[in-house]
This record gives structure tokens, sequence and C-alpha cells, in this order.
């Protein structure tokens, strides 16, 4: 059995998920109301010197602080199953097919939202590690349970619940480079769709290529 590690957005969507989702699930007046309360950290933003993971964490505080968990989840599902499912590349779906056709176990690995990633991932039979929306006596809190699951985050998500030494291979997939230490956990690493040269030592060929 091989590991397959997938990043979401970009990777097997054809772009980012969480800000369409954010305007989707967000009232109008909280949005503009949020632009300006966050202006300064979207210049800087612009600028470098804010990261995309701060910025995203900041702007999940201004769309779901105070909101009901369950409206959060049904926006979340509605969400899955009308925007980001038609937004689903075919080379993507091809690809998880083949691994779940092998018997690997196949894992999405993302900075995304779990409100809508745990719906979409139930339905095609992944798992998932990603950013989690915290919430208490069934509110959202506006904060993360943990950290925004990207660059180093993701590496360090993926050790602490996969052990990489009992899978033959470990494939990984991805596409900005906050997925540079995912993609650094595997054999075969593809970027954009297209396969990286193989480090020294750590192809191994007893994977079948997809036909």
């Amino acid at each position: 059995m091989d590991l397959a590690l997938f990043d979401f957005d970009g990777t097997i969507t054809d772009g980012d998920g969480f800000l369409p989702f954010i305007h989707r699930a967000t009232s109008r007046p909280r949005v503009l109301a949020g632009m300006l309360w966050l202006s300064p950290l979207i210049a800087g933003h612009r600028a470098g010197w804010i990261s995309t993971s701060r910025m995203r964490e900041k702007i999940a505080w201004v769309a779901f602080r105070g909101r009901p968990h369950a409206q959060v989840v049904a926006l979340g599902a509605r969400y899955a199953a009308d925007v980001l499912e038609p937004r689903v590349r075919p080379e993507a779906s091809e690809r998880i097919a083949w691994h779940q056709a092998r018997g690997d176990r196949v894992v999405v690995v993302s900075a995304s939202l779990d409100c809508y990633l745990v719906p979409w991932c139930r339905a095609r039979g992944l798992e998932l590690i990603c950013s989690e929306l915290e919430v208490r006596a069934g509110v959202c809190t506006g904060r993360y349970r943990g950290a925004d699951c990207s660059g180093p985050e993701k590496a360090r998500r993926v050790l602490e619940r996969c052990e990489l030494g009992g899978y033959e291979q470990v494939f990984a997939y991805g596409d900005t480079p906050e997925d540079r230490e995912l993609l650094a956990l595997a054999q075969r690493r593809f970027f954009r769709w297209q396969e990286l040269a193989p480090e020294p030592g750590l192809l191994s060929s007893r994977a079948p290529s997809p036909a």
C-alpha cells in the first residue's frame, strides 16, 4: 500500500475555495466591515509583510466569530456540493480514483476549512487534515482549533497521523509554495500536475505509473 497526500485548493480544484466561501457564507455588511477593519493587514499582505496564513486566520475571525456552528456547517455542505464539486479538476478525480483502485491510503491536506472539506471528503471516501474552526457551546469563536494548516504545519500533521515508513511509497500533490513541506515528505512529488525530478535515493520503482 502507498500513501497519497493531496493539497486541495488549486490542486484538486481549479483555484481557491477559501475566499469564495467567505463571500458566500457571510453577509455583505459583515464583509464590508471586515474589509475596512482588515485594510491595514490587507495592505501589508499585498506588500509581502503579512503571510497568507495569518490573513486567512484574521478573515475567518471576521467572518465566523459569534455565528452558530450548525449554520456554518450547513452552508459548508451546500458549498461543497454546489460550488466545489463542479470545480474539481478531471485529472484530480482520475488520480484519486487511481489511488483508491490500488488500495492506497488517500489523505487531503489543506489550509481550507473543515466546514466544507469534511462533507466533500466524506462523499469521496477520503481522509482529511485541514484548518478547523474553533467552537464553544455550539458557537464559532472566530479562531482556529490549532494552527492554519499550511506550510510546515501540513507536514507536521501528516507525520503526527501517518507513519510514513509503513508505506511502500509516498505520493504528494501540490500547487503553491505552501505545499513545499508536504511535497518534501514524498518520493513521488507532483507540482501543478507535473512530476518533479526525484531526490537521489528516494524514488522507488515499485509502484506502476497510472494508465
